[in-house]
């Protein structure tokens, strides 16, 4: 078992399963891309191409009705190992409704919500836990970095994915290989400015990051995008700023008045494809003002990270 793993992921999960998962993770065929632990359901492992549950002697089996079940308390250490022991300073992470582990792996939660006007103000009896393992990946945006510079320069790019199709690992080696510079392309290292929100890029630990995101690349840990978008523009003057999962109105504000500024934007996005994207009304309107001159869209059709095209939206596809 990678030492990485288990300072990562099996130092915050209850003991009993943390045995069990060392285990049987090295017996998967694959590196696993989820753990899904749920309250009297099998523990499920799920790969690249495949799943499988976990039996009480730390074996894989196809058949759910072999496998160990999780019990509460089970779930609720594993919470609050998670939690570093203060669910109520993760507050506002599990409003909502994941945490984030150092490495940069999200852990979904679900449970018993408790709202209040109609929003969720928290979750209580959380009853099911997905950790979603983060992936270094350097040399994953190789093929794709020379369909994004012209003449030397970074042109503002939108990568749409739908979830786990490797977004935010292409995302991160991007802000890697942008940061460092690429000869090759004529491509001089810039200042990159990432707007980390839930801490899965860079994978910061006290604001420190534990991920290489480059040696020019400025981490503002923990933020909402908008507000760490506006904040790198008028603080750490980037060439770049680059953010995760963008989609909000205010999203869209903060990525024009970048563009505004005269810098580049990278952003990724949820969806299938573009037509997803345009009916988004925030995303749709980025694309009308002609925010981006590219977008990567992302599937798994050979694997994660599967790079399905690349669009000129100016004008056709160029790859």
């Amino acid at each position: 078992m990678p030492e990485e793993f288990e300072r990562e992921i099996l130092a915050h999960v209850a003991p009993r399963l943390a045995d069990l998962l060392r285990r049987a993770v090295p017996l998967l065929p694959a590196p696993p891309e989820e753990i899904r632990i749920r309250q009297g359901r099998p523990l499920h492992l799920v790969y690249p191409g495949g799943d499988a549950f976990v039996t009480p002697d730390g074996r894989l089996t196809a058949d759910p009705a072999r496998a160990v079940r999780p019990d509460g308390d089970d779930l609720q250490r594993t919470f609050q190992l998670m939690a570093k022991g203060s669910v109520y300073a993760w507050e506002e992470e599990v409003r909502g409704g994941f945490l984030t582990l150092e490495g940069g792996h999200r852990v979904g939660l679900c449970g018993r919500a408790v709202t209040e006007a109609g929003r969720i103000r928290t979750l209580k009896q959380v009853a099911s836990l997905n950790v979603r393992i983060a992936r270094e990946v350097p040399g994953a945006a190789d093929g794709l970095l020379p369909h994004l510079v012209r003449g030397g320069r970074f042109l503002s790019t939108l990568l749409v994915s739908p979830p786990q199709a490797g977004k935010t690992t292409l995302l991160r080696d991007l802000v890697r290989q942008l940061s460092t510079g690429v000869p090759r392309l004529g491509l001089r290292g810039l200042k990159v400015g990432l707007v980390d929100e839930r801490s899965e890029v860079a994978g910061c630990v006290c604001g420190v990051p534990q991920r290489d995101v480059g040696p020019r690349t400025d981490v503002l840990d923990g933020c909402p995008k908008a507000e760490g978008l506006m904040l790198m523009i008028r603080a750490l003057s980037p060439q770049v700023v680059a953010a995760d999962e963008i989609g909000r109105p205010e999203d869209a504000v903060a990525v024009m008045e970048a563009l505004h500024a005269g810098v580049a934007v990278l952003a990724t996005a949820h969806g299938a494809g573009l037509s997803d994207v345009r009916r988004r009304p925030a995303l749709a309107e980025l694309l009308r003002a002609g925010a981006f001159e590219r977008a990567v869209v992302l599937g798994r059709s050979r694997g994660p990270g599967t790079v399905e095209a690349v669009l000129d939206l100016a004008r056709e596809v160029v790859a």
